[in-house]
């Protein structure tokens, strides 16, 4: 351990001490979600699962509530419910890192955690510089740098960021967000033997390539996996336009489908189709199990969108971590699922077999408070259908164009409203909503369509109200939640 990695290291600790008991009163602390205990979090990093232990590493500022010289916070669980956040994993303390240990991704080797990540650095004209590094640990709690692996190729600028490793064959493969100097967002592909030592394939994706056309000027957190017979690419390119519906946050977050062939370094691919359509949505990351699930984990936040405008600011903190999914392909898309390990926080089951509302709004028996988990299935929606969800947020559905669409106040103007849409293409059958103190995560007809999103009632507001015009007819089940456990 470096003096200056010894310094970073107090000056955190001492920053959460002095705003612990300010953070934890604050009644939009979420209860099943990973918060920083202080400042800033964003991108989930280093997602991997190693001797039977699942590891969520997470960007942090620990100094303030806004982006600057990110450290790697880390949790660890056997089954996503307990938790322990353990010692800080990396701090920015050397010459490669010292603006920031910006995101990247971890693997198992010769039964090392390996991480991948990358340092930002400003030199002293200004500039901004990245490195792809590398630091290894034999405990999963302690690591060691070993410095930058991959520099700026010719070409490109120093928006460089967010490797995403992983292993086919004897090769190692590793992907990382890049920017030519036409401004055009790519994916670069790289090769290695040895994690050490890696070649330049080329650009496998990015505005400009594979018949995309122009789309976006950098392309941020990539992630490359199989998923059945199909090649995905996560990637949340920057620069896109709002086109309707689509692309309505500052920046997105999505993939494309096709078939990789990594040593031509070419990806044929479809569309770009969204992840998420909520309001807080961005950098997601998954990784595959012990059990050969592939678990993505998001972060319920967005860069430059109105953060600063986060109640929860004024309390020292701000954003938070996604739910872990399960995802899986239905031949033509991807489904996301809440890992079945959450259903360990139900306390109480409340079931309504049958519900009819007709031309009416009204609560149901039991049906309110948070947390809690609902899920609904319906077998008729005659017009209209929506859940107002404390006096807040609004998620309603129209059969005759198929929208649903989301609605809250704006964050700096709360007399205003504003809408995130979406068209259901085969009617409205299943809601399965996961709603904490100040998130809610919408899950819709198993996973097809999500919508994820921050929400700041009033704290004393826990009522659920249905609302239908013409006839619905649904079931629901509702569990009240304790929680994550988290030493």
């Amino acid at each position: 351990m470096s003096k200056r990695d010894e310094q970073l290291r107090e000056a955190a600790a001492v920053e959460v001490e002095k705003h612990r008991e300010q953070v934890e009163a604050d009644p939009y602390r979420l209860s099943f979600h990973h918060m920083p205990p202080v400042g800033l979090m964003n991108d989930p990093n280093g997602l991997v699962q190693w001797k039977g232990e699942y590891h969520l590493f997470y960007q942090w500022m620990p100094f303030k509530t806004d982006h600057g010289e990110k450290f790697w916070g880390h949790y660890i669980s056997e089954d996503f419910v307990n938790w322990r956040h353990e010692r800080i994993a990396l701090t920015p303390s050397e010459w490669y890192d010292k603006d920031g240990c910006y995101s990247g991704s971890a693997i198992i080797h010769e039964d090392q955690l390996y991480l991948f990540y990358t340092g930002n650095v400003f030199n002293e004209e200004g500039e901004q510089e990245e490195y792809q590094c590398v630091a290894t640990s034999k405990d999963g709690l302690h690591f060691e740098k070993k410095g930058p692996v991959i520099y700026v190729p010719e070409g490109y600028t120093s928006n460089f960021r967010d490797p995403k490793v992983w292993k086919k064959g004897e090769k190692w493969y590793l992907v990382v967000g890049a920017q030519n100097q036409h401004e055009q967002g790519k994916v670069l592909l790289y090769r290695s033997s040895n994690l050490l030592d890696w070649e330049l394939l080329g650009p496998v994706a990015g505005s400009n390539e594979n018949r995309l056309g122009d789309f976006g000027y950098m392309w941020e957190c990539p992630d490359l996996f199989q998923l059945h017979d199909q090649d995905i690419l996560i990637v949340s390119p920057q620069g896109l336009q709002p086109d309707g519906m689509k692309y309505n946050n500052t920046y997105q977050s999505g993939y494309f489908a096709g078939q990789l062939a990594a040593e031509d370094c070419s990806l044929e691919h479809g569309v770009f189709h969204e992840l998420d359509r909520g309001f807080e949505f961005y950098a997601p990351q998954t990784f595959l199990d012990e059990k050969g699930r592939r678990i993505l984990y998001g972060w319920m936040g967005v860069p430059e969108q109105n953060e600063q405008s986060h109640p929860t600011v004024s309390q020292k903190w701000i954003h938070a971590l996604t739910v872990p999914r399960v995802l899986d392909w239905d031949g033509s898309q991807i489904l996301q699922q809440p890992v079945p390990e959450l259903a360990e926080m139900r306390e109480a089951v409340l079931l309504h077999s049958e519900i009819t509302i007709t031309n009416d709004q009204k609560a149901v028996r039991g049906v309110e408070g948070k947390p809690v988990e609902l899920r609904m299935e319906f077998e008729e929606v005659e017009d209209q259908f929506a859940l107002e969800i404390f006096h807040y947020v609004s998620f309603s559905y129209k059969k005759s164009d198929g929208v649903l669409t989301l609605s809250r106040p704006q964050f700096e103007d709360k007399s205003q409203t504003e809408f995130r849409r979406t068209v259901l293409q085969e009617g409205l059958k299943e809601l399965h909503l996961f709603i904490d103190h100040s998130s809610i995560e919408i899950f819709v007809n198993g996973g097809k369509e999500v919508f994820t999103s921050r929400i700041f009632p009033q704290t004393e507001d826990d009522d659920i109200l249905f609302t239908s015009l013409g006839t619905s007819t649904f079931s629901i089940e509702k569990w009240k939640l304790s929680g994550y456990n988290i030493l």
